[in-house]
Protein backbone atom coordinates (compact mmCIF):
# COMPACT_ATOMS: atom_id res chain seq x y z
CA UNK A 1 0.00 0.00 0.00
CA UNK A 2 1.36 3.78 -0.68
CA UNK A 3 0.37 5.31 2.43
CA UNK A 4 0.64 9.01 4.08
CA UNK A 5 0.46 10.04 7.72
CA UNK A 6 -1.31 13.69 7.20
CA UNK A 7 0.05 16.12 10.18
CA UNK A 8 3.11 13.99 11.01
CA UNK A 9 3.63 14.75 14.47
CA UNK A 10 4.41 13.46 17.74
CA UNK A 11 2.48 10.41 17.35
CA UNK A 12 2.32 10.20 13.57
CA UNK A 13 6.50 10.73 13.80
CA UNK A 14 6.50 7.51 16.13
CA UNK A 15 3.80 5.28 13.71
CA UNK A 16 5.75 6.77 10.45
CA UNK A 17 9.52 5.47 11.70
CA UNK A 18 7.46 2.16 12.98
CA UNK A 19 6.20 1.35 9.47
CA UNK A 20 9.29 2.27 7.42
CA UNK A 21 11.34 0.12 9.44
CA UNK A 22 8.75 -2.74 8.63
CA UNK A 23 9.40 -1.40 4.58
CA UNK A 24 5.63 0.10 4.37
CA UNK A 25 5.93 2.78 1.37
CA UNK A 26 4.99 5.99 3.67
CA UNK A 27 5.27 9.44 4.08
CA UNK A 28 5.06 11.75 6.52
CA UNK A 29 3.09 15.07 6.06
CA UNK A 30 3.22 17.97 8.20
CA UNK A 31 2.88 22.14 7.51
CA UNK A 32 5.63 22.58 9.84
CA UNK A 33 8.75 23.32 7.61
CA UNK A 34 11.18 23.07 10.37
CA UNK A 35 10.02 19.68 11.15
CA UNK A 36 9.80 18.24 7.88
CA UNK A 37 13.36 19.89 7.05
CA UNK A 38 14.53 17.86 10.26
CA UNK A 39 12.72 14.38 8.72
CA UNK A 40 14.10 14.72 5.84
CA UNK A 41 17.87 15.44 6.94
CA UNK A 42 18.36 13.49 10.22
CA UNK A 43 15.22 10.99 9.54
CA UNK A 44 12.80 9.97 12.78
CA UNK A 45 14.24 9.75 16.00
CA UNK A 46 12.59 8.39 18.69
CA UNK A 47 13.16 8.12 22.29
CA UNK A 48 11.55 7.52 25.49
CA UNK A 49 10.59 3.84 26.25
CA UNK A 50 12.45 3.05 22.93
CA UNK A 51 14.88 4.05 20.84
CA UNK A 52 14.98 4.02 17.14
CA UNK A 53 16.56 6.67 14.59
CA UNK A 54 15.05 5.67 11.07
CA UNK A 55 15.77 7.36 7.83
CA UNK A 56 11.82 8.40 6.48
CA UNK A 57 10.40 9.88 3.78
CA UNK A 58 8.60 13.25 4.46
CA UNK A 59 7.07 16.22 2.72
CA UNK A 60 4.94 19.66 3.32
CA UNK A 61 1.25 19.25 2.10
CA UNK A 62 2.23 20.45 -1.61
CA UNK A 63 4.79 17.95 -2.17
CA UNK A 64 2.88 15.15 -0.72
CA UNK A 65 1.76 13.95 -4.37
CA UNK A 66 -1.34 11.51 -4.79
CA UNK A 67 -2.63 8.02 -5.76
CA UNK A 68 -2.60 6.89 -2.33
CA UNK A 69 -4.17 3.93 -0.88
CA UNK A 70 -4.43 4.80 2.38
CA UNK A 71 -4.10 8.34 4.08
CA UNK A 72 -3.64 8.76 7.79
CA UNK A 73 -4.83 11.24 9.29
CA UNK A 74 -3.50 12.97 12.67
CA UNK A 75 -3.85 16.45 13.01
CA UNK A 76 -6.21 18.04 15.20
CA UNK A 77 -10.06 18.43 14.10
CA UNK A 78 -9.91 22.30 14.61
CA UNK A 79 -10.25 22.59 10.51
CA UNK A 80 -11.37 18.80 9.43
CA UNK A 81 -13.85 19.88 6.64
CA UNK A 82 -10.50 21.32 4.52
CA UNK A 83 -8.24 19.31 5.49
CA UNK A 84 -10.53 16.28 4.20
CA UNK A 85 -11.39 18.54 0.82
CA UNK A 86 -7.55 19.05 0.57
CA UNK A 87 -7.11 15.52 1.13
CA UNK A 88 -9.81 13.68 -1.07
CA UNK A 89 -8.10 14.26 -4.95
CA UNK A 90 -4.71 12.85 -3.00
CA UNK A 91 -6.35 9.14 -2.84
CA UNK A 92 -6.86 6.43 -5.46
CA UNK A 93 -10.53 5.74 -6.51
CA UNK A 94 -10.52 2.93 -4.03
CA UNK A 95 -8.44 4.80 -1.14
CA UNK A 96 -9.50 5.70 2.44
CA UNK A 97 -8.73 7.90 4.80
CA UNK A 98 -8.15 6.45 8.40
CA UNK A 99 -8.77 8.97 11.30
CA UNK A 100 -6.43 8.54 14.58
CA UNK A 101 -8.20 11.79 15.75
CA UNK A 102 -10.03 12.22 19.10
CA UNK A 103 -13.21 12.68 19.51
CA UNK A 104 -15.68 11.47 16.89
CA UNK A 105 -14.63 12.58 13.58
CA UNK A 106 -15.68 9.40 11.32
CA UNK A 107 -19.20 11.39 10.78
CA UNK A 108 -18.07 14.06 9.28
CA UNK A 109 -15.49 12.80 7.03
CA UNK A 110 -17.70 10.55 5.53
CA UNK A 111 -19.79 12.66 5.00
CA UNK A 112 -17.49 14.61 2.84
CA UNK A 113 -15.83 11.06 0.90
CA UNK A 114 -18.19 8.60 1.80
CA UNK A 115 -18.70 6.07 4.40
CA UNK A 116 -17.44 4.06 2.23
CA UNK A 117 -13.83 5.53 2.38
CA UNK A 118 -13.78 6.22 5.99
CA UNK A 119 -11.98 3.80 8.75
CA UNK A 120 -11.69 4.97 12.19
CA UNK A 121 -9.16 3.83 14.77
CA UNK A 122 -8.11 4.93 18.35
CA UNK A 123 -4.87 5.41 19.42
CA UNK A 124 -3.78 3.60 22.84
CA UNK A 125 -0.38 5.15 23.57
CA UNK A 126 1.31 8.15 23.78
CA UNK A 127 3.89 10.83 22.66
CA UNK A 128 5.58 13.75 23.20
CA UNK A 129 7.45 16.05 20.33
CA UNK A 130 11.32 16.77 22.05
CA UNK A 131 12.36 18.57 18.71
CA UNK A 132 11.94 18.96 15.23
CA UNK A 133 11.51 15.12 14.22
CA UNK A 134 12.61 13.78 17.99
CA UNK A 135 9.41 12.34 19.30
CA UNK A 136 9.05 10.72 22.74
CA UNK A 137 7.21 7.44 22.85
CA UNK A 138 5.84 7.77 26.23
CA UNK A 139 3.74 4.87 26.65
CA UNK A 140 5.52 0.95 27.69
CA UNK A 141 6.21 -1.02 24.41
CA UNK A 142 4.29 -3.90 25.68
CA UNK A 143 1.09 -1.48 26.16
CA UNK A 144 0.73 -0.34 22.62
CA UNK A 145 -2.53 -1.08 20.95
CA UNK A 146 -4.69 0.38 18.34
CA UNK A 147 -8.53 0.19 18.05
CA UNK A 148 -9.58 -0.05 14.23
CA UNK A 149 -13.71 0.14 12.63
CA UNK A 150 -15.23 0.72 9.81
CA UNK A 151 -18.08 2.85 8.66
CA UNK A 152 -20.42 0.90 6.21
CA UNK A 153 -19.66 -0.14 2.86
CA UNK A 154 -15.74 -0.51 3.29
CA UNK A 155 -14.33 -3.66 1.55
CA UNK A 156 -13.26 -6.05 3.76
CA UNK A 157 -10.04 -6.46 1.80
CA UNK A 158 -9.26 -3.02 2.41
CA UNK A 159 -9.87 -3.03 5.81
CA UNK A 160 -7.90 -5.67 6.53
CA UNK A 161 -4.92 -4.58 4.30
CA UNK A 162 -4.94 -1.38 6.44
CA UNK A 163 -5.06 -3.28 10.17
CA UNK A 164 -2.37 -5.41 8.62
CA UNK A 165 -0.41 -2.22 7.87
CA UNK A 166 -0.91 -1.05 11.44
CA UNK A 167 0.11 -4.49 12.82
CA UNK A 168 3.75 -3.92 11.84
CA UNK A 169 4.04 -1.18 14.79
CA UNK A 170 1.70 -3.18 17.41
CA UNK A 171 -1.33 -5.08 17.73
CA UNK A 172 -4.93 -3.62 16.10
CA UNK A 173 -8.25 -4.86 17.71
CA UNK A 174 -11.14 -4.73 15.50
CA UNK A 175 -13.95 -3.30 16.92
CA UNK A 176 -16.79 -3.72 15.32
CA UNK A 177 -18.76 -0.88 17.59
CA UNK A 178 -16.60 1.64 16.61
CA UNK A 179 -18.87 4.46 18.32
CA UNK A 180 -18.90 2.65 21.46
CA UNK A 181 -15.01 2.49 21.03
CA UNK A 182 -14.64 6.09 20.96
CA UNK A 183 -16.73 7.05 23.66
CA UNK A 184 -14.52 4.74 25.48
CA UNK A 185 -11.25 6.41 24.31
CA UNK A 186 -13.07 9.95 24.89
CA UNK A 187 -13.83 8.89 28.75
CA UNK A 188 -9.68 8.42 29.23
CA UNK A 189 -9.18 11.34 27.21
CA UNK A 190 -11.65 13.58 28.76
CA UNK A 191 -10.60 12.31 32.23
CA UNK A 192 -6.73 12.25 32.17
CA UNK A 193 -6.08 14.35 29.11
CA UNK A 194 -8.52 17.01 30.38
CA UNK A 195 -7.61 17.21 34.19
CA UNK A 196 -4.01 16.57 33.04
CA UNK A 197 -3.95 20.13 30.94
CA UNK A 198 -6.24 21.66 33.62
CA UNK A 199 -3.40 21.25 35.73
CA UNK A 200 -0.32 21.34 33.55
CA UNK A 201 0.43 18.40 33.95
CA UNK A 202 1.20 14.36 33.17
CA UNK A 203 -1.81 11.61 33.50
CA UNK A 204 -0.21 9.96 36.38
CA UNK A 205 0.57 13.73 37.73
CA UNK A 206 -3.81 13.89 37.78
CA UNK A 207 -3.89 11.00 40.21
CA UNK A 208 -0.86 11.88 42.68
CA UNK A 209 -3.34 13.60 44.85
CA UNK A 210 -6.67 12.30 47.04
CA UNK A 211 -8.37 15.24 45.00
CA UNK A 212 -7.08 14.54 41.60
CA UNK A 213 -8.82 10.36 42.32
CA UNK A 214 -11.98 11.80 43.43
CA UNK A 215 -12.31 14.17 40.03
CA UNK A 216 -10.76 11.26 37.97
CA UNK A 217 -13.71 8.98 39.28
CA UNK A 218 -16.87 11.56 38.93
CA UNK A 219 -15.15 12.27 35.50
CA UNK A 220 -14.95 8.95 34.48
CA UNK A 221 -18.87 8.78 35.89
CA UNK A 222 -20.47 11.73 33.74
CA UNK A 223 -18.75 10.12 30.61
CA UNK A 224 -20.64 6.84 31.39
CA UNK A 225 -23.89 8.16 32.58
CA UNK A 226 -23.83 10.23 29.04
CA UNK A 227 -23.19 6.56 26.89
CA UNK A 228 -26.13 5.09 29.09
CA UNK A 229 -28.07 7.81 28.60
CA UNK A 230 -26.96 8.04 24.73
CA UNK A 231 -27.79 4.16 24.62
CA UNK A 232 -24.31 3.37 23.82
CA UNK A 233 -22.12 0.47 24.58
CA UNK A 234 -18.53 1.32 25.68
CA UNK A 235 -15.74 -1.08 24.13
CA UNK A 236 -13.57 -2.69 26.04
CA UNK A 237 -10.00 -1.04 26.23
CA UNK A 238 -7.53 -4.11 25.84
CA UNK A 239 -9.87 -6.85 26.77
CA UNK A 240 -11.17 -4.40 29.92
CA UNK A 241 -14.45 -3.63 30.51
CA UNK A 242 -14.59 0.04 31.94
CA UNK A 243 -18.22 -0.53 33.67
CA UNK A 244 -17.03 -3.18 35.26
CA UNK A 245 -13.89 -1.23 36.74
CA UNK A 246 -14.72 2.03 36.73
CA UNK A 247 -18.38 2.89 37.61
CA UNK A 248 -19.96 3.05 40.42
CA UNK A 249 -23.51 3.42 42.14
CA UNK A 250 -22.42 3.90 46.02
CA UNK A 251 -19.48 4.92 47.90
CA UNK A 252 -18.21 1.21 48.81
CA UNK A 253 -17.64 0.95 44.69
CA UNK A 254 -16.30 4.37 44.75
CA UNK A 255 -13.36 3.47 46.83
CA UNK A 256 -12.85 0.40 44.70
CA UNK A 257 -12.60 2.61 41.61
CA UNK A 258 -9.96 5.04 43.16
CA UNK A 259 -7.92 2.34 44.09
CA UNK A 260 -7.78 0.66 40.53
CA UNK A 261 -7.47 3.93 38.58
CA UNK A 262 -3.55 3.65 39.33
CA UNK A 263 -3.44 0.40 38.12
CA UNK A 264 -5.03 0.78 35.13
CA UNK A 265 -2.41 3.93 34.06
CA UNK A 266 0.04 2.29 34.64
CA UNK A 267 2.05 1.89 31.86
CA UNK A 268 0.74 5.36 30.45
CA UNK A 269 1.53 7.65 34.28
CA UNK A 270 4.27 9.66 31.45
CA UNK A 271 1.66 10.90 28.76
CA UNK A 272 1.42 14.57 28.58
CA UNK A 273 -1.45 15.34 27.30
CA UNK A 274 -1.68 16.97 23.44
CA UNK A 275 -4.12 19.77 24.86
CA UNK A 276 -1.17 20.46 26.96
CA UNK A 277 1.50 20.42 24.52
CA UNK A 278 -0.63 22.67 22.54
CA UNK A 279 -1.46 25.55 25.01
CA UNK A 280 2.06 25.35 25.67
CA UNK A 281 3.07 26.08 22.06
CA UNK A 282 0.43 29.07 22.08
CA UNK A 283 -2.12 27.20 20.21
CA UNK A 284 -5.95 26.15 20.49
CA UNK A 285 -6.76 22.58 21.67
CA UNK A 286 -8.98 19.90 20.75
CA UNK A 287 -10.96 20.31 24.25
CA UNK A 288 -14.42 21.18 22.38
CA UNK A 289 -13.73 17.78 20.06
CA UNK A 290 -13.08 15.40 23.82
CA UNK A 291 -14.98 17.05 26.70
CA UNK A 292 -17.16 19.64 24.75
CA UNK A 293 -19.06 15.90 23.46
CA UNK A 294 -19.32 14.53 26.59
CA UNK A 295 -20.97 18.00 27.76
CA UNK A 296 -23.07 18.31 24.13
CA UNK A 297 -24.32 14.29 24.34
CA UNK A 298 -25.38 15.21 28.17
CA UNK A 299 -27.17 17.94 26.92
CA UNK A 300 -29.28 16.55 24.25
CA UNK A 301 -30.09 13.55 26.99
CA UNK A 302 -30.17 15.61 30.42
CA UNK A 303 -27.38 14.19 31.95
CA UNK A 304 -25.49 16.81 34.29
CA UNK A 305 -21.68 16.91 33.56
CA UNK A 306 -20.54 19.50 35.86
CA UNK A 307 -16.63 17.90 35.87
CA UNK A 308 -16.41 18.27 32.12
CA UNK A 309 -18.00 21.39 31.86
CA UNK A 310 -15.49 22.98 34.06
CA UNK A 311 -12.94 21.12 32.34
CA UNK A 312 -14.05 23.51 29.30
CA UNK A 313 -14.37 26.50 30.82
CA UNK A 314 -10.94 26.31 32.82
CA UNK A 315 -9.35 25.09 29.63
CA UNK A 316 -10.51 28.14 27.04
CA UNK A 317 -9.24 30.45 29.80
CA UNK A 318 -6.14 28.69 30.13
CA UNK A 319 -5.65 29.21 25.47
CA UNK A 320 -6.78 32.60 26.43
CA UNK A 321 -4.05 33.20 29.04
CA UNK A 322 -6.06 33.89 32.09
CA UNK A 323 -5.64 30.60 33.65
CA UNK A 324 -1.81 29.42 34.18
CA UNK A 325 -1.09 25.66 33.71
CA UNK A 326 -0.82 24.92 37.87
CA UNK A 327 -1.30 22.01 39.88
CA UNK A 328 -3.35 24.15 42.29
CA UNK A 329 -6.17 24.34 39.64
CA UNK A 330 -7.23 21.29 41.10
CA UNK A 331 -8.74 23.65 43.65
CA UNK A 332 -11.06 25.46 40.80
CA UNK A 333 -13.63 22.38 41.39
CA UNK A 334 -14.30 22.77 45.25
CA UNK A 335 -17.22 23.70 44.76
CA UNK A 336 -18.57 21.02 42.39
CA UNK A 337 -16.46 18.75 44.80
CA UNK A 338 -18.55 20.06 47.51
CA UNK A 339 -22.35 19.50 46.02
Amino acid sequence: MKCAIYGAGSLGTVLGAYLTRANVDVVLVNHNVELIKALKENGARIVGRVYMQMKVKAALPEEMGDGFDCIFLMTKQLDNVNVVRFLEPKLKEDGVIVTLQNGLPEPLIASIIGPSRTLGCIVEWGATMKGPGISELTSDEDGLYFHMGKMPGVSDEKFQMVKQTLEKMCPVDVEDNILGARFTKMLVNSTFSGLGTVIGGSFGAVINTKKGRELSARCMKECVEVSKANNITLAKIQGRDLLRFFYYQNNFKKKIVKILIPIGLKNHKAIIPSMLQDIRKGKKCEVDAINGVICEYGRKSGVLTPINDRIVEIIHKQEEGLIPLSAKNINLFDDILSM
